[in-house]
């Protein structure tokens, strides 16, 4: 099996590039042909219809996965075209490519295709409504594949972070050497997921690829167990920190609502998504977001 890792030097893509080696012949590719450290790698700019193009072209993958995406949620919506055109049409190139070529694609969504009004974990079948233009690029992303007709699964996820990369729990540590108290918002509900745990079910999933794949292919949620808010996660990465080593005092929080932070961009407010589906189908096991976040702060520690 030979796959096509598209957004390789991302936080998903970093890990992904791990746990897919074992399942074939690999190729990385990322929007500079290069990968963490400065390693060469296959150039593929999801913003460049001919970047992207050549690199599928020139691979001709059975397997190609996009973790590539635009994910600067708030810039998002100055720059609607940009993020219309790496989360939508790019998905559209690749389901037609896939599609002609009889290739899998395995492409990553996000919570923000909901509007955040409910009270229960979303299910894959449920109203979407995203709130911005980042939600709406990638719904759009999410259709454009389906409406290729190529053979597909897409994985929504949630609450991304890991131990390189933006991401909360690094922007928290990083404050947390700074500040003696940050406020938090506590209204927002969600599951802290690790990277390394989306690839590595990413992986589990692949490995059970066979020619009778009609039976899983379609959409499905994937993030950690369980729930919290931002409030609660930073108050989790704070008390494991300190015990590891990573800060010597955790600041003092103070919960706030959504409207005391104001952003460009609207977040849902509750945006767990109900992972069942994708635990019964391929007999994952899911940990819960604390254990998840065990793993990254043992990792950061070294």
């Amino acid at each position: 099996m030979k796959i096509l890792l598209l957004g390789a030097n991302g936080q998903v893509g970093f890990e992904l590039a791990r746990s897919l080696a074992p399942l074939g012949e690999l190729v990385c590719a990322s929007r500079d042909g290069k990968m963490p450290g400065g390693v060469a790698c296959l150039a593929a700019d999801l913003a460049n219809p001919g970047s992207l193009a050549a690199a599928l072209d020139s691979t001709q993958a059975d397997v190609i996965v996009n973790a590539a995406a635009y994910t600067a949620v708030d810039r998002a919506e100055d720059e609607p075209h940009l993020a219309q055109r790496i989360n939508a049409q790019a998905l559209a190139e690749i389901g037609a490519h896939a599609a002609a070529h009889n290739a899998l694609a395995v492409h990553f969504s996000t919570d923000y295709v909901f509007d955040g009004a409910g009270s229960r974990p979303y299910h894959e079948n449920d109203a979407t409504a995203p709130l911005g233009v980042y939600g709406r690029s990638k719904l759009d992303g999410e259709n454009a594949l389906r409406a290729s007709g190529c053979d597909h699964l897409i994985l929504r996820t949630a609450w991304v972070y890991a131990a390189r990369g933006h991401n909360f729990l690094r922007t928290m540590l990083r404050l947390a050497r700074d500040r003696d108290e940050l406020r938090i918002v506590a209204d927002q509900h969600g599951a802290p997921t690790p990277a390394r745990l989306i690839s590595a079910a990413t992986a589990a999933v692949l490995a059970q690829h066979t020619d009778t794949r009609e039976m899983q292919l379609g959409t499905y949620h994937l993030c950690a167990a369980g729930q919290c808010t931002w409030f609660d996660f930073a108050g989790a990465i704070f008390a494991r920190a300190q015990a590891a080593g990573l800060i010597a005092r955790v600041p003092r929080l103070v919960p706030i609502s959504t409207a005391e932070y104001p952003t460009p961009a609207r977040r849902p407010a509750y945006s767990v998504l109900d992972c069942s589906r994708i635990r019964d189908a391929f007999g994952l096991h899911l940990p819960n977001w604390r254990n998840g976040l065990d793993g990254v702060i043992g990792e950061l520690a070294g």
